[in-house]
């Protein structure tokens, strides 16, 4: 049967979507829905249960959860999950000011124990500052090779 106007008075009736509108399929109310042409007639047939309003469908977090899960234990990471560039993930800001940070707690304890002189400890963080060393491996591998440490780095 062609229930389309019921189906639509219903919508409208309990403010669902069309859709949501479930009419009994068995043939004994056919006619009877057939016969419910009134918002009056809907909503009597709803109290009886021949028309319902199905709940609204929602979407599982079932899959989510697990993924999430795998990805704060670092996985679901790797190179084939990533888009844009590197930069979108790490600031390259924040990387320098870790960087140079390093760098001048480095300098400053050298200096402070008397491993390097204040000269030096200048001349050095200058050179940071301007960006020649790139970590702070770099900036010791630099110190051993001009003589100013020894091998140990202290």
């Amino acid at each position: 049967m062609d229930y389309r106007l019921q189906r639509r008075l219903a919508a409208e009736i309990f403010g669902v979507g069309e859709s949501r509108i479930w009419i009994s399929p068995d043939p004994e109310h056919e006619e009877e829905i057939s016969q419910a042409v009134t918002r009056r007639d809907i909503i009597a047939l709803v109290k009886r249960g021949i028309i319902r309003i199905e709940p609204k469908k929602g979407n599982s977090r079932e899959r989510w959860l697990k993924r999430h899960i795998q990805r704060r234990k670092g996985r679901r990471r790797g190179y084939g999950k990533r888009k844009g560039p590197a930069t979108a993930r790490a600031d390259p800001k924040e990387q320098w000011i870790h960087r140079i940070r390093r760098m001048r707690r480095y300098l400053r304890w050298l200096r402070d124990h008397g491993v390097i002189d204040r000269s030096t400890y200048r001349r050095y963080y200058r050179l940071a500052k301007g960006g020649s060393f790139k970590s702070l491996s770099d900036l010791r591998r630099h110190m051993i090779e001009a003589g100013v440490l020894k091998e140990g780095g202290r």
